[in-house]
């Protein structure tokens, strides 16, 4: 087991939950007591279909799959200024904006850029909603070669 004195690079998983900003500010607070590096990670999922449609009678095309991915883009990018602002105004901050699997993205960045800690929010979903839609936090401790520390949600 790593010491405290070995976490130097503190990668945070965020969405755009109130549970990610919890854990942004846990994580922010942290890597200032261990003189830590940060870096923050947003997933874009690639929609599985979109459902939004245009009206050609109009001349309205509809939105397609690159705009959308355009839009997911900007707003986790808004998403990483304001938890920069909010919690970290004079740190210099590396953001990555991924897409694919949330888990698979989350292990793959640790590994490939050697973090030396994970901390995530979690939406505690419990009973049939966790059945259905599982847990990125559970499955990244899972799957992750470096300690996860999973910040629980206040409710």
């Amino acid at each position: 087991m790593e010491n405290l004195q070995t976490f130097e690079r503190i990668l945070i998983a965020v969405d755009d939950s109130k549970y990610a900003y919890h854990a942004a500010d846990y994580g922010f607070a942290l890597a200032k007591k261990l003189n830590a590096s940060v870096s923050l990670v947003h997933i874009t999922q690639i929609p599985v279909a979109t459902n939004i449609t245009g009206d050609p009678i109009l001349g309205d095309t509809g939105m397609i799959l690159p705009n959308v991915m355009d839009i997911q883009k900007e707003h986790a990018e808004r998403l990483f200024a304001d938890l920069k602002l909010k919690f970290a105004p004079e740190t210099i901050v590396d953001e990555y904006i991924l897409i694919g699997d949330v888990t698979s993205e989350i292990v793959s960045l640790a590994k490939e850029q050697n973090f030396s800690m994970i901390i995530m929010g979690t939406h505690s979903r419990k009973g049939f909603d966790h059945f259905i839609s599982g847990s990125v936090a559970e499955s990244v401790t899972r799957h992750a070669n470096c300690p996860v520390l999973i910040i629980p949600s206040n409710s």
